[in-house]
């Protein structure tokens, strides 16, 4: 918890936009926050709100976009950093699959998580999480094997999609799930986790997710859809079909751009944080 009695200098650092600091469970991941500049360790914990930034790392960009939302629905806003390289030089897209050369990335988020509750005042048990791109990829999976930990997930275009389907071999769908990460899927608790989709209408380029060659790519993606539209549409068809319900939204006018659907987005969680206990109202 951050000391209220500490230098002035020292605090005005911890609320507000906040710098980036290291994960102090592995400080080679790192996570910034925007902390409503009123709130203090003395007053009711608000809830969190987690951005998870795509290939290209604009977290800090992501956490300045929310920072009005943060202000006037009171809660606190966290943007992960996993950076690109880790283990292996010019490595762009481990953290989407959750583990990677022995790195559990949902894990580390997980910690992340527990380390800003004890340290910033905010209620942990449960928060809402939103990925766009890359970060949809890990938002996804990170619903498949936690969903207790999540009051609600906005799962925003992802270029691969995972479906609930034991038949198809990892990362493709959820066969040896369990032998992977120990987690068994709960699909009766994923059922009780809203759902939200969101891809802008115009995302139809497919030079970055059709690519045969690149290390992100298994036989069978071109089979989920040509483009990020036509995946998410599958992966929807994938929940539905299993008892997920999904709020999909396509965005008009909207390409390839995380910060263009964020009005949607937060539409959708003002209602999640609304159904928290002790929620944003």
């Amino acid at each position: 918890m951050i000391d209220p009695a500490g230098p002035a200098s020292e605090r005005a650092h911890f609320v507000g936009g906040t710098p980036f600091f290291a994960s102090q469970h592995d400080q080679r991941l790192f996570y910034a926050l925007y902390v409503p500049k009123d709130h203090t360790p003395a007053a009711d914990p608000l809830p969190l709100v987690v951005i998870q930034h795509g290939t290209g790392r604009s977290a800090e960009l992501y956490r300045d976009r929310w920072k009005a939302f943060a202000i006037e629905h009171r809660c606190v806003i966290l943007t992960p950093l996993f950076p690109a390289g880790l283990i292996e030089p010019g490595e762009l897209h481990s953290y989407k699959f959750l583990e990677f050369k022995g790195i559990r990335f949902d894990e580390e988020l997980l910690h992340i998580v527990d380390e800003v509750g004890a340290r910033f005042n905010t209620r942990t048990s449960r928060f809402f999480l939103h990925g766009f791109s890359g970060g949809g990829q890990f938002a996804h999976r990170f619903f498949y094997a936690h969903p207790d930990r999540l009051a609600g997930v906005s799962i925003g275009a992802p270029g691969r999609i995972t479906q609930l389907d034991d038949s198809l071999p990892w990362w493709l769908g959820t066969k040896g799930f369990f032998e992977k990460f120990g987690i068994r899927i709960d699909l009766d608790a994923m059922r009780r986790v809203p759902v939200q989709m969101v891809v802008g209408a115009e995302d139809t380029e497919t030079w970055e997710i059709n690519n045969p060659d690149g290390p992100n790519w298994l036989d069978g993606v071109a089979d989920t859809g040509g483009t990020r539209v036509a995946r998410l549409e599958t992966l929807r068809d994938n929940y539905r079909a299993n008892g997920i319900s999904v709020r999909w939204d396509v965005v008009p006018g909207v390409a390839h751009q995380g910060g263009e659907v964020i009005p949607v987005v937060q539409d959708f969680a003002v209602d999640v944080l609304d159904r928290v206990p002790g929620g944003t109202r």
